[in-house]
């Protein structure tokens, strides 16, 4: 069985990936190594995967139509697929929203044509977000709201991957799964996200950018959680939907336990052993003060049951922080 792992040099990537390869699959990893943020902290999550058995690396960026077509012939004995290749963040959409399409509309076709001339494909599954919910003012979030008010460009394409994805399960009959993350965060997660970025911020004495007031809620989820989620999935294809006929599901992957930002920064703190200078800031726009995970459904078809509190994934964060970046 091999299994295709796009963006398998990302956060969440290389950690699906090491828990394939754990479990004796094989694994076709791909990713372009843009530098939408640091190519070193990727090459050095890559270089954990290179060599072990099971494992082979195609440098390639998935919106570029050409490419994937020529690695046709690479997917012929692909038995999963698992896309999580795509362009994440939701301030960085205001900037560069054309970044967002091409990533996440285009590739995310790009990667349906491809699925859909794999002979051996089981399952489909790929990376939505917790951001599709956009406006909604019902919390906790539930795969059974209405998800039409996307609040960044960001939220749109994820919204518009699953679309998609709908349609071509509905068309050729792909058993496929989307996955809505929550906050994820851990060793080797992104230098862009809050988690990182209040870390480096504090360990080099620099105010942290409290939005809101700090009047903010998330679902922190600990990515060996996350992990845990994509392999269950995985496992479990997507059957014919009862009214639609289409084999596609949707699935919340979240902590199920919304937390405080403050309180979020304060066991931060404990566990980095400093303590935070705050600068306080507005709502920013295509943001939303709270996300929260109705993780019910994921519990009956997956078994998925996060057990990691901000208590233990923060240490676990901080210990890793500083041995990364080699602070004693």
């Amino acid at each position: 069985m091999t299994v295709l792992v796009t963006g398998v040099a990302g956060f969440i990537g290389s950690h699906v990936a090491d828990a394939l390869l754990n479990r004796g699959q094989e694994v076709l990893g791909l990713d372009n190594l843009n530098d939408y943020y640091s190519v070193a902290l990727k090459e050095a999550r890559l270089a954990r995967l290179l060599g072990r058995p099971g494992f082979r690396f195609v440098k390639a960026d998935i919106a570029d139509r050409a490419t994937v077509e020529g690695l046709w012939p690479e997917f012929q004995d692909v038995t999963g697929v698992v896309h999580l290749a795509a362009q994440p963040g939701v301030r960085y959409s205001l900037e560069n929203p054309y970044a967002y399409v091409d990533a996440n509309v285009t590739g995310q076709v790009a990667m349906l044509e491809a699925a859909r001339r794999m002979p051996k494909l089981a399952h489909f599954v790929y990376a939505s977000s917790s951001s599709v919910y956009g406006g909604n003012r019902k919390t906790p979030f539930s795969v059974e709201d209405r998800v039409d008010s996307p609040v960044s460009i960001y939220a749109a394409t994820k919204k518009a991957a699953e679309m998609m994805t709908f349609s071509y399960s509905h068309l050729y009959k792909i058993s496929a799964t989307g996955l809505r993350f929550f906050t994820v965060y851990g060793p080797w997660c992104r230098p862009d996200m809050a988690t990182y970025q209040f870390t480096d911020a504090i360990m080099a004495g620099r105010p942290i950018r409290v939005f809101n007031g700090g009047k903010m809620k998330r679902d922190f989820t600990y990515i060996d959680d996350i992990t845990a989620g994509v392999l269950a999935s995985l496992d479990h294809p997507a059957p014919p939907d009862d009214e639609t006929g289409a084999p596609h599901r949707v699935y919340n992957l979240g902590n199920n336990r919304s937390e405080d930002l403050m309180r979020f920064i304060a066991v931060l703190e404990e566990a980095l052993g400093r303590k935070a200078v705050m600068r306080m800031e507005p709502l920013q726009a295509g943001d939303i003060p709270e996300t929260a995970a109705d993780i019910e459904i994921s519990r009956r078809d997956l078994g998925f049951e996060p057990t990691t509190p901000i208590e233990v994934g923060l240490p676990r964060f901080a210990a890793w922080y500083r041995d990364y970046h080699k602070i004693a």
